[in-house]
């Protein structure tokens, strides 16, 4: 059998970079069964191998290269020999002083031509917002500190805390895994699953078009982690339905939007960024996730709650009969494709790391697929090889973005920026949490929206948590708070690029399709303050208390969905929505006296909308 990787009728180089990606997975498996070799030697394959296939596979425009020129493989060449140079001269690296011994002439400049095409790839594969944002830093470190050029080139180079710091070893051992189970996973049809199962349970409520957007973009999302991809591998399906089903095209790509960038927030997987949270923790994956775990929950719960206001406000019913599929048909002819997932997880509860978690994981997705003749044809020897490519294709971005972000930790590290942009945020806040906590806010929704969500988190950690944790915040919502922002990005105007993404599916305008993300995603805007204020939302505390606090939570983001969609047990006059918005405000903060408040005030409009729905004619029940 020929494969299709070897008989592609594209030039030799091309076929060449499909082979060297492949084998850049192969590599990272191999890795994660037998055990890292040393640390430089590991960050350094990873970093060189991104940089390699960068600049074989994508053009100085950004798109897709499938004929590199001779500038494209020679800076190919040397950028993948910059990156393996402290391996090749490990001794002299290890054993070396820092910030002593001499830096050499071969060190400047092979650490120079590492920044400055590490910054090129990168523009290249990501745009140009964080590698502006990493010579911004540098620029700062040499104008504004008394930090050497040879220093800092020295920081960001020759030591684990620049460019091969934590960042990029966290893409090279947890995060490249996980991609790559993601997708297999999505080979061997798991997205059509979850989109089956998601109309099998939702596809007969009232709007279940958009609670199908919902489930389905959560459980992808949770394994992809990237809400754009979300967008267009969940959207096609679901935007088209809402819009026929009766919504309008800016509320279907903003249920899309909000529900897929939802999904790096929602364990069992999450995005990328959660495994850097758990190595900054110094603690387990799981435990990340089990902080995760209920603001995720209320974040679905609201979305879920606003679908369901605003389809009985428009009149929209169920899933057309003919794209409705049995519940029992999903569990039993495609349920099984779930057992990777729930080996992930099983494997994470038993004490073991995330690498070998996700190595559990892969090895499972193809003798589970092979388990039934409903998804034996997925597999293939071209479709594994092609799931493995586009894996570390999708790789690429992650890698360059971690070891871009890591020039602009190795720039805080040594000029000491960290301090001082903390004590800046505590003297502004003047000691007060609450200021400190918006400050934060806008900080990480404008460093979002320049940059995927793992460097936007990292530049927060580095700048925005400390901080945080002086004013008191525990480190654990610290780190939450900074995380939420960063994702949220992507659904915040103006560079809301999750929404841009689901507009081309929905063709709306792309003001009203933001302001209705907005509202749809007014939740996430909000638990992370809860979580702050109350550490039982992050599942930290006696049984009881967490249990009351949650349930409050959740009684408040549902009256909060309702007074921003207008419904509650009827239409709302605007005066009513107002009054609702203020109750959910109350039931949100965890205070006895401002729950009672918040309490009374919900069941009082509730109480009114009951005799009017009672009280009105069966026509006007029914427009309501």
């Amino acid at each position: 059998m020929k494969l299709s990787v070897l008989t592609d009728k594209m030039p030799l180089i091309v076929r060449i970079s499909r082979l060297v990606l492949i084998g850049m997975a192969f590599w990272h498996l191999y890795v994660a069964f037998f055990g890292p070799p040393n640390p430089y030697i590991m960050r350094g394959v990873h970093v060189a191998l991104a940089l390699l296939l960068i600049y074989l596979t994508v053009d100085a425009k950004g798109l897709r290269n499938t004929n590199p020129r001779w500038y494209d493989i020679a800076l190919a060449l040397i950028a993948g020999g910059a990156a393996l140079y402290p391996s090749f001269n490990l001794n002299y690296i290890t054993q070396r002083f820092l910030y002593v011994d001499p830096v050499l002439p071969m060190d400047i400049v092979v650490g120079i031509t590492l920044v400055v095409l590490l910054l090129e790839a990168t523009r290249r594969m990501l745009g140009p917002m964080l590698p502006i944002t990493a010579i911004l830093f540098m620029a700062y470190g040499l104008a504004f500190t008394n930090t050497l050029p040879t220093v800092l080139l020295e920081q960001l180079f020759m030591t684990p805390e620049g460019i091969f710091g934590i960042p990029i070893a966290v893409s090279a051992t947890y995060m490249v895994l996980f991609i790559l189970f993601g997708s297999l996973v999505e080979k061997m049809g798991v997205g059509q699953l979850f989109m089956d199962f998601a109309v099998a349970i939702t596809g007969r409520q009232a709007g279940g078009p958009a609670k199908v957007a919902c489930v389905t973009s959560g459980l992808f999302g949770s394994v992809s982690g990237s809400a754009v991809a979300n967008v267009m591998t969940t959207g096609t399906f679901s935007i088209p339905l809402m819009k026929r089903m009766g919504f309008k095209p800016a509320f279907a790509g903003a249920v899309e939007a909000v529900a897929s960038t939802g999904g790096q927030i929602m364990p069992p997987v999450m995005g990328a960024a959660a495994f850097v949270m758990a190595e900054y923790l110094g603690t387990g994956y799981l435990t990340v996730a089990k902080y995760a775990l209920a603001p995720a929950i209320l974040f679905y719960i609201a979305l879920f709650a606003a679908v369901h206001f605003e389809a009985k406000r428009k009149g929209i019913g169920s899933v057309p009969k003919e794209d409705q599929v049995p519940l029992k048909e999903v569990i039993f002819e495609r349920g099984h494709l779930f057992a990777p997932l729930i080996i992930i997880v099983t494997v994470l509860m038993m004490g073991y790391s995330a690498p070998y978690a996700a190595l559990w994981g892969i090895m499972s997705v193809v003798p589970v697929a092979a388990m039934r003749k409903t998804t034996r044809h997925f597999v293939t020897v071209d479709n594994i090889l092609d799931a493995l490519e586009g894996g570390a294709r999708n790789v690429l971005a992650i890698a360059s973005a971690c070891a871009c972000a890591g020039i602009v930790v190795g720039v805080i590290d040594i000029t000491g920026l960290g301090l001082s942009f903390s004590n800046f945020v505590i003297e502004a806040a003047q000691d007060k949490l609450v200021i400190a906590l918006l400050l934060s806010m806008v900080a990480g929704i404008i460093l979002g929206m320049g940059m995927p969500t793992t460097p936007a988190y990292i530049v927060q950690v580095a700048l925005l948590v400390p901080a945080l944790v002086k004013l008191g915040v525990q480190v654990e919502a610290a780190h939450l708070f900074v995380f939420y922002f960063a994702i949220l990005s992507a659904i915040t105007p103006p560079v809301a690029i999750a929404v841009y993404a689901a507009n081309t599916l929905s063709h709306a305008k792309i003001v009203e399709a933001s302001w209705a993300a907005v509202k749809l995603g007014a939740t996430g805007f909000i638990v992370p303050f809860m979580f702050v204020y109350e550490p039982a939302i992050l599942m930290q505390g006696n049984a009881i208390h967490i249990a009351l606090v949650l349930l409050q939570a959740t009684i408040g983001v549902i009256i909060l969905a309702a007074s921003l969609q207008r419904y509650f047990f009827g239409k709302l006059e605007n005066w009513l929505s107002f009054a609702l918005f203020i109750a959910a405000l109350l039931l949100i903060y965890p205070d006895w006296r401002m729950t009672s408040a918040g309490l009374a005030i919900a069941g009082g409009i509730l109480a009114l909308q009951k005799v009017r729905y009672r009280n009105a004619t069966p026509q006007t029940a029914a427009n309501n």
